[in-house]
């Protein structure tokens, strides 16, 4: 479902592209999840976008969430892609919600277990102008990534990935106290078959 109308993605892309233009496309990230793209964090909006990033929030986070300031903004190339990974909790906290500008694309979630990767998998299809909301199992337990244009298949359909950007709004990081109790209690667990 969209939750932007065009006019507002055209107004966020207005005061984000000048800041992104500047930049040059990095082949890898630091932590090697990351393959074509540009980033940056953003503490200040004009008036209409911050509007927009509010909403994020309200759609998103609890009222008690201590929601960082700063906005990330990925822009990933239509040649790039970001590896399947589980984002450290050092850097952002139980929630991550995520805004999706210029193209549709294809986030793929995998168990981090090894005996469950094969069962426990979904393609979720996330639409230009689209948010995305991740947290409890999906948060801590399973891995996500953001298919290449060439594997970019939803159902068996080809959705052609163009350049994406992903305007992010994130907790404040929690100490390891806090990750482990707000790990969702219900965690997948492989039941011993019987004989």
């Amino acid at each position: 479902m969209e939750v932007l109308f065009l006019d507002e993605e055209c107004q966020l892309l207005q005061e984000i592209e000048p800041h992104m233009k500047r930049m040059r496309w990095e082949e890898e990230h630091w932590d090697q999840q990351i393959h074509l793209y540009r980033e940056r964090e953003q503490l200040k909006w004009n008036t209409n976008n911050q509007k927009i990033v509010e909403r994020i929030w309200r759609t998103s986070f609890p009222n008690s969430t201590r929601k960082s300031p700063y906005v990330h903004i990925l822009d990933l190339h239509e040649c790039g892609f970001i590896r399947p990974h589980v984002d450290e909790s050092r850097y952002c906290g139980g929630i991550i919600s995520g805004l999706s500008l210029l193209s549709t694309s294809i986030m793929r979630l995998v168990h981090t277990n090894p005996q469950l990767s094969n069962i426990c998998k979904a393609d979720l299809l996330l639409p230009r102008r689209s948010l995305y909301r991740l947290t409890g199992l999906a948060r801590f337990e399973f891995t996500h990534e953001i298919l290449a244009n060439e594997e970019s298949n939803f159902r068996g359909k080809y959705v052609p990935r163009q350049r994406r950007i992903s305007v992010i709004c994130r907790e404040f990081p929690v100490s390891q106290n806090d990750v482990t109790s707000s790990k969702p209690e219900n965690q997948m667990k492989i039941i011993p078959q019987s004989e």
